[in-house]
């Protein structure tokens, strides 16, 4: 066992690497999950591929490894909504939890995975917590109207591995894209992928379209995949690999802006989310939206 050959074709430089086939992507990422290769083999295939980039094809190759591979959560009676979440927060509060909360109260079970890749960041696992929402310990069944965080090394210990190897090379690697495009569930389910940069928007349709998957794609919150409470993003669904457009970015100036908490801690966070489903705060409009778009994602007519 061994992926020297498969460095061969992907690490001749952003000109000369070759891709590789969904079925070669597949073997290749299965041995890395797998720690069937060295710590130096691990590092070559993760720089060469910051420098190539990943084809369409072999991220669906990837995603099939990993999911292969995923210790994945029971079906339930109602579809589960998946809602990635590794960036966390730098400069705007952390409202991945919102969204979840808002959707677990229209009766939906809702997974949030994650691990925090840095140190300098709130993270959802944080403001769960101050919600009184633990992390899961074992995979077990989300009910419908329940949020459930599970901690990436649950599902796959192996990705976990891949992610942290950022702390050690300062570079995100193909597990980043992969974490935000994988569905942990046995059953019926909508994944709500997100992306910072435009090209990333691209890239992740063609996967999401390749795969035939259920999905929601946004540009989201520094990266979350939640909708900025500042102003309304684009939103594409996929229903079975059919893309739809379901909103139009919002253009132009902001005519006001949402009342939002100063800070970003947890605890801050976790008091606006509080006053939010109480109904003492408005939800703000484009996560509002949000929500109405995977109700209809998850029941279509």
């Amino acid at each position: 066992m061994a992926i020297s050959h498969y460095l061969r074709e992907i690490g001749r430089g952003k000109d000369g690497a070759r891709a590789l086939s969904r079925e070669q992507a597949a073997d290749l990422f299965g041995q890395v999950l797998d720690g069937a290769v060295t710590d130096l083999e691990v590092g070559g295939f993760c720089l060469a591929m910051r420098i190539k980039g990943e084809t369409p094809a072999e991220m669906a190759g990837f995603l099939d490894a990993a999911h292969a591979r995923l210790h994945k959560l029971p079906a339930t009676d109602k579809p589960m909504v998946v809602l990635p979440s590794y960036n966390g927060a730098r400069k705007l509060p952390l409202l991945t939890p919102l969204l979840a909360l808002l959707l677990a109260r229209e009766g939906l079970p809702v997974l949030v995975h994650g691990t925090a890749t840095e140190n300098t960041r709130v993270y959802t696992s944080e403001v769960l917590e101050a919600l009184d929402i633990r992390a899961q310990t074992a995979i077990k069944p989300v009910a419908p109207g329940e949020v459930a965080f599970v901690p990436t090394k649950l599902l796959c210990a192996g990705l976990q591995r891949l992610l942290d190897v950022r702390r050690a090379v300062g570079l995100r690697n193909p597990a980043h894209s992969l974490v935000k495009l994988m569905n942990p569930c046995a059953g019926p389910s909508l994944v709500v992928g997100s992306y910072t940069h435009p090209e990333y928007a691209t890239s992740m349709a063609a996967v999401f379209e390749l795969v035939q998957a259920n999905a929601l794609l946004l540009r989201g919150t520094e990266g979350e995949g939640v909708a900025d409470p500042r102003r309304m993003p684009q939103m594409t669904g996929f229903v079975a690999g059919r893309r739809v457009l379901l909103e139009e970015a919002q253009s132009g100036p902001l005519s006001a802006l949402p009342d939002l908490p100063k800070a970003i801690d947890a605890a801050s966070t976790a008091a606006y989310i509080r006053a939010v489903m109480a109904g003492k705060q408005a939800v703000p409009a484009p996560i509002a939206r949000q929500v109405e778009h995977i109700l209809r994602l998850v029941s279509p007519p």
